[in-house]
């Protein structure tokens, strides 16, 4: 049984994937698993890997969605990215780190979040 969070991070991801296809990058991965962890988004925009964390929220009673990620996120979601690149199926020029916060159903992607 899925649990109403659960759905809900789902439904943010399958958003954030839309919005990113829309403005013309390639979803690589949803949910890469490794057995260190998971990465939300895995995108492709010419030689530029995006690996993007999305954070969901309904109220901010508990932090912003961006406050979520924080620095020892951002250094696991590091060794995740040098994981997927092992496997990666082109090697980027550039890897950028987003972070997609979505709000009451608002989106904000916060490019290069870190």
């Amino acid at each position: 049984m899925v649990s109403r969070r659960q759905q809900l991070g789902a439904e943010g991801e399958a958003r954030v994937a839309d919005h990113y296809e829309a403005r013309g990058y390639t979803v690589l991965e949803r949910n890469w698993r490794c057995r260190d962890g998971e990465l939300d988004l895995v995108l492709r925009s010419g030689r530029t890997l995006v690996i993007c964390e999305v954070k969901t929220r309904s109220s901010a009673a508990f932090g912003t969605p961006a406050e979520a990620v924080t620095r020892a996120k951002q250094a696991k979601l590091r060794l995740l990215a040098r994981h997927y690149l092992d496997t990666a199926p082109f090697r980027p020029r550039t890897i950028r780190f987003d972070v997609a916060a979505i709000l009451a159903g608002q989106i904000e992607i916060i490019e290069a979040a870190f």
